[in-house]
């Protein structure tokens, strides 16, 4: 079975061509359109669907910075162990305890600058680490860039939080 990235005909790297990525779904996803096989057999449209299922599911993956790295690493063999590899670096671990507590004091005292400000410091700090898992994916170190990706993946989660707590706050 070919690989999301064989799908749409692009090479097997981080760093996608995002409009590319976009043309070549459409031009797969044209191929499978149910309008297609309006007269054919039940098995034909079967095939269609699963077809355009997958195409969709391909390039939700590879349309995310974050899915499309978890992809990568999985296709090279590398487990992110997301279950039961919970080690972080320290540094990492001192800055979410930091904004933890930014966020729940935020939380507490209805305080929307103080959110806005974290939520620009972690969106920064989420470009910083899909930059740094460009580089270590694209340079075919993907037991390194696992480490990333699941702080990337932490990082995203904790943007969730901060989303909850602009919607608890502004009522």
């Amino acid at each position: 079975m070919q690989n999301h990235f064989d799908l749409f005909q692009l090479q097997q790297r981080f760093a996608i061509d995002m409009k590319a990525l976009e043309q070549a779904y459409h031009r797969v996803q044209g191929q499978a359109h149910p309008d297609k096989f309006a007269h054919a057999s039940d098995a034909e449209k079967r095939v269609a669907m699963q077809w355009a299922t997958r195409a969709n599911e391909a390039y939700q993956t590879l349309k995310s910075p974050l899915r499309r790295a978890r992809y990568l690493c999985e296709l090279n063999g590398v487990d992110l162990q997301t279950e039961s590899n919970t080690a972080m670096a320290p540094a990492f671990l001192m800055q979410q305890m930091e904004w933890r507590e930014t966020l729940d004091d935020a939380k507490a005292g209805k305080d929307i600058d103080a959110l806005e400000q974290l939520n620009s410091e972690l969106q920064a700090e989420k470009k910083a680490e899909v930059a740094r898992i460009e580089k270590l994916l694209d340079a075919g170190d993907y037991v390194q860039a696992a480490q990333l990706v699941r702080q990337l993946m932490f990082l995203d989660k904790f943007g969730g939080e901060i989303g909850d707590a602009f919607a608890l706050v502004e009522g």
